[in-house]
């Protein structure tokens, strides 16, 4: 990949795999990038959806119009860098109008050298995603353009998400606490597949100590702590990659797990079950999800391109007892939760944070909660 430089609303075109092209100008950085083309759906959010580490090596698709309306501040970011591969919107904001920016969208992709494209029909991409599914896809602009059929060539070399390795590549390096605001009430040791900043925040708020270890971390390093419970974060990549051997580690010894996203992902397969790509994923902050238990329906913030294979209306045996499917996607039934009913694990498909997103999966922490007081009261 090419060094962007920044030159104002040069030419610039968007290259997917299939041979679809559109030709808009730049936006952020100038250059080149290459990615997994995908749309997100929320209207808004759009620096929590920059900054999420599931987001690494994607080109993220805006299908709200006007992107960049209140501009970017400091406070909202979900971790230290952008992560998205690449940014495409419809029409980007001339001037933000939020009294919390400090400098426009535009101004932060170019300064983290994220190339992008504006002023192309995202409606008719987007639908054009949906269709033919998730695909590679390049944006070139300045030096970086050249005859669309070497573009295209280049498109087509590019790796693919399937078999896709990543959460080393976004994963924090060090272990690192983020302390219980008030009383420490328990400790949970957290696997950062691709954790959000506001994931720790939000156990904190509810008396956690969290010890946020890397994705490589061993089965020692993660009960070194001694920990309450083991949380298992979000993350780009293919579940089928991982290693499970800490989740295996904490459902033989009973330890209350709770898991998200990539972690929902991840303990599907330590249960036995597969999971595949879905054809252009969930993306945004407004997917209706069903709690089947309670029967109530959530809206919730999604980012995920593969799903997991487990029978929606059926109690599946498992190395570690039964298991059923919790939460299911109103839109297309999509498993989206698993529990397990003879060990304390669950998880869901989605961002329980809120950041972005509405606020309906809060309970999943106090659930996380009941778990290990449950836990903590019967080894007393």
């Amino acid at each position: 990949m090419t060094t962007p430089t920044r030159v104002a609303k040069a030419p610039a075109v968007l290259v997917l795999e299939d041979g679809r092209i559109f030709h808009g100008r730049a936006y952020g950085a100038v250059g080149e990038t290459f990615g997994e083309a995908v749309f997100s759906t929320g209207m808004t959010g759009y620096q929590e959806t920059l900054t999420d580490p599931s987001y690494h090596r994607q080109v993220v698709v805006m299908t709200a119009p006007h992107v960049g309306n209140t501009g970017v501040n400091d406070e909202d970011p979900e971790s230290s860098r952008i992560w998205v591969a690449g940014y495409v919107v419809r029409d980007p904001a001339r001037v933000p109008s939020s009294w919390r920016s400090r400098r426009t969208l535009d101004d932060e992709l170019a300064t983290q050298g994220v190339v992008g494209i504006s002023g192309i029909d995202t409606r008719a991409l987007t639908r054009h995603l949906r269709e033919r599914g998730a695909m590679r896809v390049g944006i070139f602009s300045g030096n970086a353009l050249a005859d669309e059929g070497t573009l295209l060539t280049r498109v087509r070399q590019a790796p693919e998400m399937t078999g896709a390795d990543l959460s080393a590549e976004v994963a924090t390096e060090q272990l690192y606490v983020v302390p219980a605001i008030g009383p420490r009430r328990f400790t949970v040791a957290a696997l950062d597949l691709g954790i959000k900043g506001m994931t720790p925040h939000r156990m904190a708020e509810r008396g956690i100590e969290v010890h946020v270890l890397p994705a490589t971390a061993s089965v020692e390093d993660v009960y070194a702590s001694d920990p309450d419970g083991v949380f298992l974060s979000n993350g780009p990549g293919d579940p089928a990659t991982a290693d499970l051997t800490v989740i295996q580690a904490a459902l033989e010894r009973g330890t209350p797990l709770f898991g998200i996203c990539f972690g929902n992902q991840l303990l599907g397969r330590a249960l036995g079950f597969g999971t595949y790509k879905l054809k252009y994923g969930h993306r945004g902050i407004n997917q209706p999800v069903q709690d089947r238990a309670t029967g109530k329906v959530e809206v919730t913030a999604h980012n995920h391109g593969f799903a997991v294979d487990a029978p929606l209306d059926a109690v599946s045996e498992t190395p570690y007892g039964r298991a059923e499917v919790s939460h299911v996607c109103l839109n297309d039934n999509v498993v989206e939760g698993l529990r397990l009913l003879d060990r304390p694990a669950f998880s869901v498909q989605y961002h329980p944070e809120a950041a972005a997103g509405p606020h309906d999966a809060a309970y999943l922490f106090d659930r996380f909660i009941q778990l290990m007081a449950e836990q903590g009261a019967q080894r007393a």
